[in-house]
């Protein structure tokens, strides 16, 4: 019988159904029974996190994993955290998004030109996945970017991701992480890199709203080239 044609439907089916990895699954579903005291009256999503936004992006933002009270909570990728703060505001400054907070599922959110995504799918334990659990969710990113037909940039937050996508892209050789660097691939798309949205790099200006913004006005121009 032939395999039903793919879809980003159906891609999503599969990543929220996923139990493949029983450590991830032990965590994230341990984050959410146990809860955080300021979300213990919530409902915690507690499975795998699809990729968000518009399904003819020209931009794919891949991050690196749900956070544990963040996306692990809300079921949205980059939602409910101060990451996800930083990261959207930057994204309506930019014209990618209708409003500048996500603060969960059914807010109203809605990405114009762009796709949010990341490597591995499920919270993990200290915001480390084994090269083990990487590589078993690898499949899910492929088959998404496959999907996703009309992106000119792939903007990664972070070294994780880059090291995901230039093994995945066929990158070699691999020019070394930093914020700003491109990367043109053979295809004509260009992977571009940017320090990861995190508390630690914000909170330090590591990365600025300026430098953020400016990397995003760099992937506007590089896909509607």
């Amino acid at each position: 019988m032939p395999r039903r044609a793919d879809s980003l439907d159906l891609l999503e089916a599969e990543i929220t159904s996923c139990r493949a990895c029983p450590r991830l699954v032990a965590w994230r579903e341990q984050v959410g029974r146990e809860k955080r005291a300021a979300f213990r009256d919530e409902d915690y999503w507690a499975r795998p996190v699809p990729g968000f936004g518009d399904p003819r992006a020209h931009l794919a933002v891949v991050g690196l994993a749900p956070a544990a009270h963040g996306a692990n909570r809300t079921g949205r990728i980059f939602t409910g955290d101060r990451s996800g703060d930083v990261l959207y505001a930057a994204l309506h400054r930019a014209g990618y998004a209708n409003q500048p907070t996500s603060t969960g599922r059914g807010d109203g959110l809605e990405l114009t030109g762009a796709w949010i995504t990341c490597p591995v799918r499920c919270a993990p334990p200290a915001n480390k996945a084994t090269p083990a659990e990487r590589d078993t969710c690898r499949p899910f990113l492929e088959r998404e970017l496959a999907l996703l037909a009309d992106v000119r940039v792939l903007l990664v937050l972070g070294g994780f991701g880059y090291q995901v996508l230039c093994g995945l892209l066929g990158v070699r050789p691999r020019p070394r992480f930093g914020h700003g660097v491109e990367v043109p691939l053979p295809d004509g798309r260009t992977l571009l890199c940017s320090y990861h949205v995190s508390q630690q790099n914000t909170f330090t200006g590591r990365l600025t709203p300026a430098m953020l913004d400016d990397v995003l006005g760099r992937a506007r121009q590089l896909s509607a080239g």
